[in-house]
This record gives structure tokens, sequence and C-alpha cells, in this order.
């Protein structure tokens, strides 16, 4: 596929895209992206490098990311031209039931954010290790990997604007779940605010002991008893065997291949949510096939297009959260959901005027916040990587002396009987952390990925087609204005967020929203610091050079957080 235009883009970007030869690296804050770099320098590839970028994310970062959460991953291998999933997610306590949940005085179909039931085993930390395990260079050790994450947690760093506003967001919260212990995200019970110095050396101790000992420094022994200590002093179930039993998985990604380019997208199968990416992109592939919609020559921007995706959208939500559990405990019917016969049968909801008010799950025969970044490196391999606590920072609570707090994921789980979501004991949950990446043939095409919720899948949807049908190089492709459905909402008995609000991006033509809005659509606008609802992406773009064969990495960073792209030379 030929590279899109560097002209259109240039008018409307409000960043270069960043190129390189070598290797380039991505993430939502500089100093992390930094880290990566350096690594690619020292001779590691793009799976150190991004390790490297996951923990000091968890340093500058503490309100969206952090070892104490989970991870997925894709990695495309320059070796067997394959892109491989990864599955670093946590379960939930073995001993725990809804049962127990309801003696506990949880009632509704939801965990809310401060119950201790929701939280679950940290993938992260293993994920980690396994990662650079199976697919680094070699030529970084694990020490050397964290060590720019140790020297930040140990020798401070300034905040950065949109994380010390996210970090602020979370102060009552913080306030609320601190022990009476020293509390590492705090300064005299307030937030950090932006340029001013913060440091975490529990945190940095952490690293040190996963750097020595690996995935047994964290899962074992002073990490794993003071997660378990806290944690049941303030009523889990969980054990110090539930720790020690944790394990990464390695899986074949679900794809779907879209289009006359014959693009592949790649996501992780479920419990991550994916699946619901993929399915609104088939349903825009089967509207545009059956020429429903001539999707490629709709306008950027136009009320038309967002309505288009919009519902596509919806309906792939109804699926996603009517299906999408740990596929050990229930069936997940992939296969069945990304068929052409079911997609053209769900895409004849669709009406090209007007938003159905209300969307549901269709019958398939049985069969933000959050941190993303990715990495690429000289010898062709990609990765494509998310790391997340849940919401801001999680559960909030921190094990003594560790400098980290734990995800709140289980709040992924239903309380409803009989879902296949529902909450049971030794369980992943609903996950919303997904990566993405994309394949032409064998070749890797895009790395990239939008964090935030909800937000996640529909990022995925609009940047992808961004590249795809409105031409755009990388950067561009992520500044472009964006729609979130639910941004602002939340999932309810009655309305769940996909049938409610939509949030449109300050910025989008008056017009557009006024035709939206006659079309049926409940339409918020967002602006300001709060635009953080429509994600912070990164994205990788593989292209060639015409002239002299080589290949060449198109970087960008999303501008609505803090970050950047920065090549290796």
């Amino acid at each position: 596929m030929a590279p899109p235009s560097y002209e259109s883009y240039e008018t409307i970007s409000r960043r270069s895209t960043v190129f390189s030869t070598k290797g380039v690296v991505c993430s939502s804050q500089p100093l992390a992206s930094e880290a990566g770099l350096r690594i690619l320098r020292n001779g590691g590839n793009a799976a150190d490098a991004a390790i490297a970028m996951a923990a000091a994310l968890n340093v500058v970062e503490p309100c969206n990311t952090g070892i104490g959460g989970d991870v997925f991953a894709l990695f495309y291998s320059a070796s067997t031209r394959r892109v491989h999933a990864v599955n670093g997610s946590g379960r939930s306590p073995a001993a725990l039931t809804l049962n127990k949940v309801r003696e506990d005085g949880v009632d509704g179909i939801k965990f809310p954010p401060d119950c201790i039931h929701a939280a679950t085993v940290p993938g992260a930390a293993a994920a980690w290790c396994d990662i650079i395990a199976k697919w680094g260079s070699g030529k970084q050790s694990l020490d050397q990997i964290l060590e720019p994450a140790i020297t930040l947690a140990e020798g401070g760093f300034v905040v950065h604007p949109q994380a010390a506003y996210e970090w602020g967001t979370c102060a009552p919260f913080l306030r609320k779940q601190a022990s009476g212990k020293d509390y590492p995200f705090l300064i005299d019970g307030r937030a950090p605010k932006a340029g001013e110095y913060f440091n975490n050396p529990a945190l940095g101790k952490t690293f040190k002991s996963l750097a020595k000992e690996g995935k047994d420094g964290f899962y074992k022994g002073r990490i794993a008893n003071a997660i378990v200590e806290e944690l049941r002093r303030r009523g889990s179930v969980i054990t110090v065997e539930d720790l020690a039993s944790h394990s990464t998985e390695f899986l074949e990604p679900i794809s779907y291949t879209y289009g006359p380019q014959r693009l592949t997208i790649h996501e992780c199968p479920p419990n991550g949510q994916g699946l619901a990416a993929l399915i609104a992109l088939g349903i825009v592939d089967v509207l545009r096939e059956d020429k429903v919609i001539d999707v490629e020559s709709l306008d950027e921007g136009s009320a038309e297009w967002f309505h288009t995706l919009i519902e596509a959208m919806r309906l792939a939500f109804a699926d996603a959260h009517a299906f999408i559990a740990d596929p050990r405990f229930s069936n997940v019917p992939v296969d069945t959901l990304l068929s052409k016969e079911y997609l053209r049968e769900r895409a004849k909801l669709f009406d090209p005027t007007k938003a159905v008010a209300q969307f549901h799950q269709g019958r398939p025969m049985p069969s933000s916040d959050t941190v993303y970044f990715t990495a690429a490196d000289s010898e062709g391999n990609a990765i494509s990587i998310i790391n997340s606590n849940y919401l801001g920072f999680g559960t909030g609570i921190v094990p003594e002396g560790c400098g980290f707090s734990i995800q709140n994921r289980g709040m992924g789980f239903t309380l409803q009987e009989g879902h296949p979501n529902t909450l049971e004991g030794g369980k992943r949950p609903y996950h919303t952390i997904i990566p993405a990446m994309v394949t032409q043939g064998d070749e890797l095409f895009m790395s990239f990925g939008v964090m935030g919720g909800v937000m996640q899948p529909q990022g995925h949807l609009q940047t992808f087609l961004n590249v795809i049908h409105r031409g755009h190089h990388a950067q561009a492709a992520l500044d472009t204005k964006r729609f979130c459905i639910g941004g602002l909402g939340s999932y309810t008995t009655t309305t769940p967020y996909y049938n409610d609000h939509v949030c449109l991006e300050h910025g989008i033509d008056e017009s557009v929203i006024d035709k939206l809005k006659a079309m049926g659509h409940n339409v918020k606008i967002v602006k300001g610091l709060e635009q953080v609802v429509f994600g912070k992406g990164q994205i990788i773009l593989r292209t060639v050079d015409e002239r002299t064969g080589k290949r060449i990495w198109a970087a960008g960073s999303d501008p609505r957080g803090d970050g950047c792209a920065l090549p290796q030379i």
C-alpha cells in the first residue's frame, strides 16, 4: 500500500510525524519515551524498550498505570513474520464468590471503585518479565531495562501538566484510601502540581527486587506478603497462593481483514474488549461492501462520517458486553461474531438517516485510565502494549513499603447471576485495555493504540479509518477530532452507556453537531483538559522509501497527553 500523503496531513497536524530508519518509541510521557530510547541505543530491541517505558510510566504517571495493574501486548516478530498476543491480566481471588460480595453489602451489578473485592491479582510484573524472556534481545538484563525507572523513582522527576491534572482529580479518592502510614502519592494530603518535583523511593525498591529476583521478587516474599497483608486487613479474601499461582498467557490474536487493501487488524482475544473494535470495523466494512454507505467518499468530520462510526460502535458494544468474558469459564463465539454473515445481520439495524434509540446484543449461533505505548526496532520487530490500574490509581491501596497501588480491575465483572462475565473465584474480568496491530500479508503495517476505558475500541476504529480512508500519516491520524460514546456516563441496569450520550470533541463544526442532534444523537461537547476522555494514542507506521527501498518508521504521539515519539539515530 502506498504511503499516505504528507501534504494533506501537514495542513491539519499540530505536531510533526517523527521518522527513523532504525528504531522509534512512543509514549504519553517524554521521560518514559527517553527511557525506551535509551534501551534501544544500548542494544536492546522493541520488547526491551517497551518494558523500560512501562516501568518509567509507573513512576511518572501513577495516576494511570503501575506494576499493581495488568498488561496486554501484541508483538510483531521480524523472524516469524507473525503477530503474537500476550494476556498479562490477573484473576480474582480463588476464594471470592458472589455470595461473599452480597454478604459484604455490595448491591447492584458492578463493584464500586473503592470496594476491596474489586482488587484482583496484578499481572504486570509477570508480563514484563515474560515478554523480555520470550522476545527480548538478550543484550539488556532486566536490571538494565529497569534502571531508568529506578533512577526516576529514587532521584525524582518533574510532574507534567496532563499527569498533574489527572493526578489531581484522584486526590479526594486517594485521601480516602490512604492508610495512616507514609502514603507515596500525596504531598501533605494533596496531589503534586505541574512543574513540581516528586519522587517515590519505595517504588524504586520494588523495581530493584524485581530486577534481582525476577517474577518471584514480586509474587513471592516481601512484596507478595505486603500485598496480601494490606488487602486482607481491609476485608479481601486474597491469599499468597493467589499471587504465587499467577501466570502470563501467550495466545494467538484475533483479527479481521478489512477492505480491498486486505489489511488485517489484530487484537488480543477475550477477556479483552478488542473484539468490540473488530466487530465495529466489520460492520463498517459490510456497509461499504454492500454500498449502504460509500465510506471512502464521506467527508472527514462530517455528520455522516461520525454517524456511521458511532452506530457501528454501539452495535459492537452491545455484543461485547453480552459475550466477552474469561474463555476458561464460558464460550466466547469470536469466529461467529466476526463472520460476514453475522456482521451483515447486525448491519441491517443501521439506519443512515437517524440514530437507533436502543441497541441490544445479537444472537449468534453457539460455535479513561491507562497508558498505551509502542516501540519498533532496527530489526523490524514492533510491540504494541498497554498497562493499566483501571480507574486512575485503581483501588488507591498501597502495600506497605512498595510504592505502588493495587488495581480495581474487578470492576470489569458483572454481579448479575448467569451472565458469562459474572464474578467467580479465580476468573479474569472483562478487560478494557487493548493494544492493536495491522499487517498486510505478513508485513507489519501499523502498531497503534488509544488508551482510556470505553474509548479504546472507539479509538482503534477511528484511528485505523483515519489512516486507511482519510490518507492520514501517523501524527494526523491521532490529531483528528474524535467522538466517544458514553465518555462521561456510567453503566446502569437500565441504560448501558453505549445507548446513551456521545461525547464530541471541542472544535467540531457546529453544523455537524446540529445535524447529529437532528439525527437523534444525545451530544455532549467536551473541551479543555477534560478532552482526555477521547484517549491518548500512540502510533507507528511502517513505510518504505520508494527510491532506496529502505524501511522507515513513521511515528506520532497524541496531543491530548504529555508524551512524544522519539527516533533512534
